[in-house]
């Protein structure tokens, strides 16, 4: 599983294709505060339910507010069989919003 930063994440965005899925993780609270436009919201704990509509996808960028959510499901879902999972595991929403980045409210 490829790890990256926020930063990479933000880099990457303006790339990413119907192919690709960014899968938040926080809480539906946390997700509706802000979010990364197109991002889809499954909290950490439920992620094992989304295998089968996951494994469309190219890669899915798991990501929540600091890191640690994020490689809980990020894992899981590894575990389940995914083999498409980028974990963001540096920074997160946090790091996000901290630098200014758009975000959908």
């Amino acid at each position: 599983m490829e790890h990256i930063s926020a930063d990479e994440l933000h880099n990457r965005v303006g790339n990413l294709t119907s192919d690709d899925l960014i899968l938040d993780v926080r809480s539906a609270s946390e997700f509706n505060e802000g979010h990364i436009k197109g991002a889809q919201n499954t909290g950490h704990e439920e992620v094992a339910g989304e295998v089968d509509a996951l494994k469309k996808y190219k890669n899915v960028y798991v990501h929540c507010k600091m890191g640690g959510r994020a490689k809980m499901a990020a894992e899981s879902l590894q575990g389940a069989g995914l083999d498409n999972i980028i974990c963001v595991s540096d920074g997160g929403m946090q790091r996000w919003e901290d630098m200014g980045w758009d975000l959908v409210k």
